[in-house]
């Protein structure tokens, strides 16, 4: 029969848990459209032809193997969004810091992002935005710095 344990010990620590994640061939040509043309890339999908961006292999809503590259626009609308006010050390920027989702022109699903060059309180759903691109870029989605209202 096990011992029964009155008191569990607490042991405090920070786990670092470093890593590398392969993106795969379709997440490259993306990352590096970005990087070397600030170009936005999506992906066709020929069965229900939707613009699926960010690029994937492969269509959620069927099932179908993709793979006809559609440049999408460098501008688009706001979906939803939401402020951060507190933070955490693996967030970008400094808050308050505004995340939303952004169909580009030309895209028909959304893209995760921040928002900045506006005052949160001011931003709406609807509200149209133009990516700003960081001058030195790395083949990183934050190569896109943010978008800015229109």
């Amino acid at each position: 029969m096990a011992e029964k344990i009155e008191e569990a010990p607490v042991i405090s620590g920070l786990l670092e848990l470093p890593y590398e994640n392969f993106v795969g061939a379709v997440g490259s040509k993306f990352l590096i459209g970005l990087r070397d043309e600030k170009k936005i890339f999506g992906m066709r999908c020929p069965t229900c032809n939707r613009v699926l961006m960010p690029a994937r292999s492969i269509c959620p809503k069927c099932y179908t193997h993709l793979d006809e590259w559609v440049e999408v626009g460098d501008k688009g609308t706001v979906l939803t969004y939401s402020t951060v006010y507190y933070g955490e050390p693996v967030q970008p920027v400094e808050p308050p810091i505004t995340y939303g989702v952004i169909q580009l022109d030309g895209a028909d699903t959304g893209i995760v992002h921040m928002i900045q060059g506006a005052d949160p309180a001011c931003l709406h759903i609807g509200m149209r935005v133009e990516a700003v691109f960081k001058e030195e870029r790395t083949g990183s989605v934050l190569d896109i710095k943010y978008f800015k209202p229109l």
